[in-house]
């Protein structure tokens, strides 16, 4: 009988050691994070954490700097999202299509991906250098003032924003070429016989089909884009005048430079809880347009 019941759950035998570790990685610091929500640390060996209750709550929602960091953090995410997917899925389409040196084309556009965000960050800041960086020279070729970029306080997140395009783009226009890839044949040939133009053919075929991958390209990319925090710390940690300061980074300050790591771990909680309504928001709409 024991035989048996080994038999018939092998495989879960299998997999439970990573499953219960994976499991232990993820709900442990969760865990942990919310119960220091509620205390007063300084991270001291001295002074033990002091139960507050919901006061590093209340504080965060009175700190007008936190208010800023989550302007920032939406600013940032919704227009650096908006255009890595129109400019993803106009080069995902290019792409799909046969022409000479196509491969090579690829291989040059993927590049920005493998490069490490740190790395990028600081060549963008030799970029934007106000006085010989290559942005400002472009600019003056073609008679434009030389401008700020990082250094001010109105030209800082669109200029992240630009980095951020820049670097994760080709990770959008990869997941629509997948898309792109496994559509069927029939309906454009068909649409051909009916005299179709490409604009008919993209706007009433190809993007109604690539909607399921739209959204997972979408969720994927905002996630991520939500939680940056290696180009932005590399290039401004926040600054001019925590201008470019989101959530990421104002809950480094707090943590690992004001040490108060009770309303560092409020402030992740409810990060955490806007991540998860977003991307639980965008899986419900991928499940509407599959079910449609």
């Amino acid at each position: 009988m024991g035989y048996n019941w080994t038999d018939r759950n092998l495989k879960w035998m299998y997999i439970l050691p990573a499953l219960v570790f994976v499991l232990v990685m993820m709900l442990f610091p969760i865990g942990y994070t919310v119960w220091i929500s509620f205390y007063e640390w300084s991270m001291s060996a001295v002074t033990p954490p002091e139960f507050v209750g919901l006061a590093n709550y209340i504080e965060l929602f009175k700190d007008e700097r936190f208010w800023d960091s989550v302007f920032n953090t939406f600013y940032f995410t919704f227009v650096a999202l908006f255009a890595e997917m129109v400019l993803g899925l106009a080069i995902a389409v290019l792409f799909n299509r046969s022409f000479k040196g196509k491969n090579i084309a690829k291989t040059l556009f993927l590049l920005p991906m493998v490069a490490t965000p740190v790395a990028m960050g600081l060549v963008w800041m030799l970029i934007y250098e106000p006085t010989i960086g290559a942005a400002n020279t472009i600019l003056k070729s073609i008679g434009i003032e030389p401008q700020l970029f990082l250094a001010s306080m109105t030209q800082v997140i669109p200029s992240l924003i630009v980095v951020d395009v820049w670097q994760w783009t080709p990770m959008v226009a990869l997941i629509l070429m997948a898309g792109l890839s496994t559509l069927p044949v029939d309906p454009y040939e068909s649409a051909d016989v009916d005299g179709a133009t490409a604009w008919q053919k993209f706007v009433h075929i190809t993007l109604p089909l690539l909607k399921p991958t739209i959204i997972i390209a979408l969720m994927l990319r905002l996630i991520d884009v939500l939680k940056t925090f290696d180009i932005i710390y590399a290039t401004t940690q926040g600054g001019p005048n925590f201008k470019s300061e989101t959530l990421n980074i104002y809950g480094y300050v707090l943590g690992f430079q004001y040490f108060k790591m009770g309303s560092t771990s409020a402030l992740l909680v409810i990060f955490f809880l806007i991540v998860m309504a977003f991307t639980l928001l965008l899986i419900w709409l991928k499940k509407r347009l599959e079910a449609a």
